[in-house]
């Protein structure tokens, strides 16, 4: 499929570089672009493999290609590809190069928030039945491990579950998962669909597209966006498995189901249900919320058409203690709650945080918006938020639309932010930091803006 041909790689970040390994791995003439510099370690790797490359620029070099590989940060807007769609170039993401040659079967997970989560509990559940049956299960995608970098270990016998953001989906046109989940959907990156819902969520919708009658998809019946989307089921769709918190309206709705029942998560397939866990031995102090529980449902319901038994599930539901940058307790100091939540980009993760924590919440928000009003949390920051910073590109619009509700403090940096903290904290209270924002403005990405965050807190607190 890929012997002989020539492959323009737009981007040359963790997807562009795994992109462009497996491309030659596989036969492949590869040429990487960026218009940033590239980092020493990455040149003198496309160098060993026999790729070349240019940086600082996109020149008519890319063109000179079969079809082109975009990494997902890259917006459809950018110059080079439109020039590229302008010439007529196929351009496809690094998740469906992957999938080509990939031999395991993939459970795809998307949404606007828990994704994380929720790929990392069913990789987790996975891993406990492959232990006993002879496979392995590998996380990759959105999670921060490209997909074309593990795709090679794979064999028939494995799970590939794949967490998948909407920019990753956007050049998904063969992608086929065996199972499809969706977890919510929600306003996000607003600014990338020209301020449509509807835009965002078809492209969402792209995860179940090249399903099958005998495939799954997975959804969260308490979204209202998504239970209008697939009410009454409907032509050309996979077998339906909704997930919800209320177990007598998911139960009139649906004869095969995940919900929450005698203070336990439950699974109902073909007239059979079965307990996964109880609450007792789920809820730890640092994996609480009811979007926690959502992201639990939808990993069992997973399990189940995965026909995974319940001991696996069991296992490692009972023994997953949440997700890095997620909600994070970095550490409780002078009686004071320390919580790392730098996977917040998005306003709707925001408001799941606030509603996850106890009262007297000191709040670190900000970042680069994305077009949402943060008026729509005033009801989780009165009487809950004691105190609002506030940082970044983003300052003022949120001081704006809170300071009516809730005292506001501006700081030039994070820096600033964690050292009012440390001085304002007292014991019992809870310093949030959940941004609301894109880390664009002043980090990498969420996950060195979270660990600025902790190393800060060893320094300072």
């Amino acid at each position: 499929m890929l012997e002989g041909k020539l492959v323009s790689v737009i981007g040359a970040k963790r997807s562009g570089i795994a992109a462009a390994v497996l491309l030659r791995d596989r036969g492949a003439a590869v040429f990487v672009s960026d218009s940033a510099p590239i980092a020493a370690e990455e040149r003198e790797l496309l160098r060993n493999i026999g790729a070349f490359y240019e940086e600082g620029g996109h020149s008519e070099k890319v063109l000179d290609a079969d079809f082109a590989v975009v990494s997902p940060g890259i917006p459809p807007t950018a110059p080079v590809i439109q020039r590229l769609e302008h010439e007529g170039m196929t351009i496809h993401s690094e998740i469906e190069l992957a999938s080509w040659v990939c031999p395991a079967r993939i459970v795809g997970v998307t949404g606007t928030d828990g994704k994380t989560t929720t790929a990392l509990l069913i990789a987790a559940i996975c891993g406990y039945d492959g232990a006993a049956k002879g496979y392995h299960a590998f996380s990759a995608g959105n999670i921060g491990v490209p997909f074309s970098s593990v795709v090679g270990k794979m064999t028939q016998s494995d799970t590939a579950v794949v967490e998948l953001s909407s920019y990753q989906l956007e050049r998904c046109d063969t992608f086929h998962p065996e199972v499809a989940v969706i977890t919510n959907i929600m306003p996000d990156h607003l600014d990338r669909y020209g301020g449509s819902l509807q835009r965002y969520s078809e492209v969402k919708y792209r995860i179940f597209g090249n399903q099958r009658p005998n495939d799954w998809l997975v959804y969260n019946f308490d979204n209202a966006t998504l239970r209008e989307r697939f009410s009454g089921g409907g032509r050309g769709l996979p077998g339906l498995f909704p997930f919800s918190t209320d177990a007598e309206r998911i139960a009139a709705n649906s004869e095969r189901y995940a919900t929450v029942e005698d203070e336990g998560v439950v699974t109902v397939l073909d007239g059979r249900k079965e307990r996964v866990i109880g609450f007792e031995d789920l809820f730890k102090r640092r994996f609480r919320g009811r979007h926690n529980l959502e992201n639990v449902l939808a990993a069992a319901a997973a399990a189940r058409v995965l026909r995974i038994g319940a001991p696996s599930a069991y296992k490692a539901l009972g023994n997953f203690a949440g997700v890095e940058h997620r909600q994070e307790l970095v550490g409780t100091i002078g009686g004071v709650d320390w919580i790392n939540d730098s996977k917040a980009t998005n306003l709707n993760a925001l408001k799941h945080a606030l509603q996850s924590v106890p009262e007297r919440v000191l709040l670190i928000a900000g970042g680069r918006a994305k077009g949402e009003d943060f008026r729509d949390i005033t009801g989780e920051v009165r009487g809950r938020v004691s105190t609002l910073v506030v940082f970044g590109e983003s300052m003022e619009t949120i001081a704006e639309a809170l300071s009516p509700v809730v005292s506001v403090e501006r700081a030039g940096s994070l820096k600033e932010a964690v050292l009012f903290c440390r001085n304002a904290a007292a014991k019992g209270d809870t310093v949030l930091f959940s941004p609301g924002c894109s880390s664009f403005d002043m980090f990498e990405n969420f996950e060195e803006r979270g660990k600025a965050f902790k190393d800060l807190i060893r320094e300072f607190v």
